[in-house]
């Protein structure tokens, strides 16, 4: 397995991610029902995030925090759906990449699961 070292590399990674969490008991319906999520118009949004997150693009525009927080409103997050969504996440990277950039990715999605998890009190 190699690093992840381009944003294809984050395209695949982040296509892989939400394939499972769509289908994912626990937070499956976030996406499918509370948000009710248009791929075609997410998946870029979240290539420009870890692209910034990874490599220091400059490409993302967005507050993640204010968007989760909002979500929060329409359905509380709890302790149970982060934990789903680090581990969706890390078995995903895990399953295609390892590396530097690799270990990077789960230690900074697991930061801002931590925070999100602080702000919204779960």
């Amino acid at each position: 397995m190699t690093d992840i070292e381009s944003r294809e590399d984050i395209e695949t990674l982040i296509q892989s991610f939400y394939s499972k969490a769509m289908k994912d008991k626990v937070i499956s319906h976030f996406f499918t029902e509370i948000v009710q999520l248009e791929l075609d118009e997410h998946l870029p949004k979240m290539y420009d995030f870890w692209e910034m997150m990874l490599f220091d693009s400059a490409s993302y525009k967005g507050n993640p925090r204010q968007t989760h927080l909002d979500l929060n409103k329409k359905s509380p997050l709890k302790k149970v759906h982060f934990e789903a969504w680090i581990r969706i996440f890390n078995e995903t990277v895990d399953d295609l990449f390892e590396g530097p950039n690799a270990e990077n990715a789960k230690t900074r999605a697991l930061s801002m699961a931590t925070m999100i998890q602080i702000k919204t009190n779960q």
